[in-house]
């Protein structure tokens, strides 16, 4: 095989190694936002919680104002009942009185049901302010995790540009800029072997010529249909 097209092919593999690492820098990043996700809704959940136990504390805090003023009222009615002089004043401070106490009733009771519903969503925030600390714990051990995968990965990248870096110092640069311009637009396929007679970077068929060109690889052949430069691989040579 042509040297020229040996290189060509090595460098070829180094580029799509190097590329291949791509899905799994990302696949990392997935991992911590992810788990990022999660602590954003445990945060989220638990925020709810703590704003519907405020807004019943307050809801609490207007009833219970509300039962002193009610008081004062009632505490009035008897200074007034001492100077009640005729009976329909004292039907009209009776009446006041029934409303005020059946006001006292419910806030009581709304005051009793508010302090039970709050119980119950302390107890659950409580639980939520737990999960979210343990996220947080698993998104660090998930860090740390990712870091490391991370830092091997970007340590393999380095060793493999190092070792593209001194194949293509050996190659022409002629020969290096016709690859960089298939790459532009084929990728990682711009050298792919021929199986069957096919091009398998756009499965085409080769004509007798051009296959015998690839077989003899004496020079650098690339597919009539697509452009990529072809290569026999070695199973194919034996066979």
């Amino acid at each position: 095989m042509n040297k020229r097209l040996r290189e060509l092919i090595e460098l070829a593999k180094i580029d799509r190694t190097i590329d291949s690492y791509r899905p799994e820098l990302e696949a990392a990043d997935k991992k911590v936002a992810k788990a990022k996700k999660k602590i954003d809704a445990a945060q989220s959940e638990r925020d709810e919680l703590a704003k519907a136990v405020a807004n019943n504390e307050e809801k609490i805090k207007t009833f219970e104002e509300q039962l002193k003023l009610l008081n004062s009222q009632l505490a009035s009615n008897i200074k007034k009942a001492k100077e009640i002089t005729t009976e329909k004043e004292m039907k009209a401070l009776s009446l006041e009185e029934d409303i005020a106490k059946e006001k006292m009733t419910f806030a009581n009771e709304e005051i009793e049901r508010l302090q039970k519903i709050n119980e119950t969503k302390k107890a659950l925030f409580d639980e939520a302010d737990q999960q979210l600390k343990q996220l947080e714990n698993e998104l660090q051990a998930v860090i740390e995790m990712v870091s490391v995968e991370k830092s091997e990965i970007e340590q393999s990248k380095a060793e493999l540009f190092e070792k593209r870096e001194a194949l293509t110092r050996n190659i022409e640069q002629k020969i290096l800029s016709f690859y960089e311009k298939i790459r532009i637009w084929a990728g990682n396929t711009a050298v792919v072997p021929v199986k069957k007679q096919a091009c398998y970077g756009c499965y085409m068929k080769l004509n007798d010529k051009t296959y015998s060109d690839v077989i003899r690889g004496d020079e650098i052949v690339t597919c009539p249909h697509c452009g990529r430069i072809l290569y026999i691989e070695r199973e194919t040579e034996k066979a």
